[in-house]
């Protein structure tokens, strides 16, 4: 058996010297990865959930398929966009009434608080909708009343089966579309 060359010999810890930093850089490359991803996933479930709209309840403001962010919020307020938790899902309203408000809606759909006709540049078709609650209406304490933007078709507060929002129903508020990239900005 022959002895190795020192050529040989310094070619052999060459390549282990380069396998031992690439595995080095491998590894630590995985790890920021991991971190990135679990900080993104934090920041995108505590802070900014982003959701996808589904179904025409919010037409024409958003529709079916946006992808929107969210921020939490400690208060909410008339006109606000938000999404609340409801059966184990998430949807998407905007807030028409807030605590101690007085909710009316007429048969032709305007809605009036604390007896003011509400400004809904937003609304195209107003409308009674299904409503099951004994109008007027007043707003519990810690609660809002929320609405669809497409009155015709939309199930909110005005039905005792959804009912006010409590609180801490509310995931955030909708501040951002991102998809499609065509109506890409903030949301009204």
């Amino acid at each position: 058996m022959e002895r190795p060359t020192t050529e040989q010999v310094r070619q052999e810890l060459t390549r282990t010297e380069y396998g031992r930093r690439y595995r080095a850089a491998m590894r630590s490359t995985v790890y920021t990865l991991v971190v990135v991803a679990a900080a993104a996933i934090l920041v995108a479930t505590l802070l900014l959930p982003v959701l996808r709209t589904y179904g025409k309840s919010m037409t024409p403001t958003l529709d079916d398929g946006n992808i929107v962010f969210s921020v939490k919020a400690s208060s909410v307020e008339r006109g606000d966009i938000i999404a609340f938790y409801y059966n184990n899902k998430i949807l998407i309203k905007r807030v028409v009434g807030i605590s101690g408000e007085w909710i009316d809606i007429d048969q032709d759909g305007a809605v009036y608080v604390n007896g003011k006709a509400l400004d809904e540049p937003y609304v195209t078709d107003p409308a009674l909708g299904e409503c099951n609650i004994k109008l007027p209406y007043q707003v519990p304490e810690n609660r809002v009343f929320v609405m669809g933007d497409h009155r015709s078709t939309s199930v909110d507060s005005r039905t005792a089966e959804i009912g006010c929002i409590a609180e801490e129903q509310i995931v955030g508020k909708l501040l951002f579309r991102v998809w499609p990239l065509s109506e890409m900005g903030p949301i009204q």
